[in-house]
């Protein structure tokens, strides 16, 4: 009950951030309201391992270059003299903070003298994401685009990863997971693909906080709680029909009750 308390807790933003970001009265949506820079944020606590701080982008912003900014920081933000204008690389450079860009086209991050892995995508019938020994409830992770009068043209797109990394409603965590020796690696989540570790050998021992840089093209997130553990019967309901449909128009034609069909196509 404890641990189900406190990643309740982290799943809102922490009350030191950026000087140009407002927080909604719940402080789980975060809008930069001038500039592109001085966007920075924290979760509320310190992230447990294996629990995933994820976000989804609500609002994008024409006319300027550079996307979401996201990792983890062991500097506690109320003991910051001040917040830094950006994440990288002022944050970064205070030394105990692992912050990426998040790119249009992301991708793993292969270390020196390691070659890179393979990119083995999860079946989207697939019910969970596992992260080390961490198993994650998949459909939440996931952003895909609202449906439209068209969208059915898309299906194939769809049913995996339908959004960029960085388009509106793509959803992007981080959470660390505990290795033997003591330390931890960082995992960055995009709509349900790990993208492997990030970062490798953080300092488990010390809390370690959520960093999501709101910058530049990107406006506002919310977050999206994830908590570790069975998937709902309405979603296994809906992965099953997800597998065995020809696209989503089919929905409509079988024996379901309205709020279910809905439900089933992400509406």
């Amino acid at each position: 009950a404890a641990m189900a308390s406190r990643c309740r807790l982290a799943a809102r933003f922490h009350r030191v951030h950026g000087a140009n970001i407002r927080l909604d009265a719940s402080r789980t949506r975060a809008t930069r309201v001038e500039s592109f820079a001085n966007g920075l944020c924290f979760s509320q606590e310190p992230l447990p391992p294996g629990q995933v701080f994820l976000v989804e982008i609500e609002e994008k912003e024409v006319g300027w270059c550079g996307h979401l900014r996201v990792g983890l920081t062991a500097h506690d933000p109320q003991s910051l003299p001040a917040v830094p204008e950006y994440s990288l690389p002022d944050l970064v450079s205070m030394g105990d903070s692992w912050v990426f860009a998040i790119t249009r086209s992301h991708n793993r991050v292969v270390l020196d003298g390691e070659e890179a892995p393979a990119r083995a995508r999860c079946p989207p019938w697939e019910p969970f994401l596992l992260i080390e020994q961490v198993r994650i409830p998949r459909d939440v992770l996931v952003g895909r685009s609202r449906p439209g009068r068209y969208s059915h043209i898309l299906d194939e797109l769809y049913r995996s990863n339908v959004l960029p990394a960085t388009a509106r409603r793509s959803r992007i965590g981080v959470l660390h997971c505990l290795l033997p020796d003591g330390t931890a690696d960082m995992h960055i989540v995009i709509n349900g693909e790990d993208m492997g570790p990030c970062a490798r050998h953080l300092p488990a021992a010390r809390p370690l906080y959520a960093v999501v840089d709101v910058f530049a093209s990107t406006k506002s997130v919310r977050i999206i709680p994830v908590e570790n553990g069975l998937p709902s019967l309405q979603t296994l309901c809906r992965l099953v029909i997800e597998k065995h449909i020809i696209h989503r128009l089919a929905i409509d034609g079988l024996d379901l009750p309205p709020l279910l069909k809905s439900f089933c196509k992400h509406e």
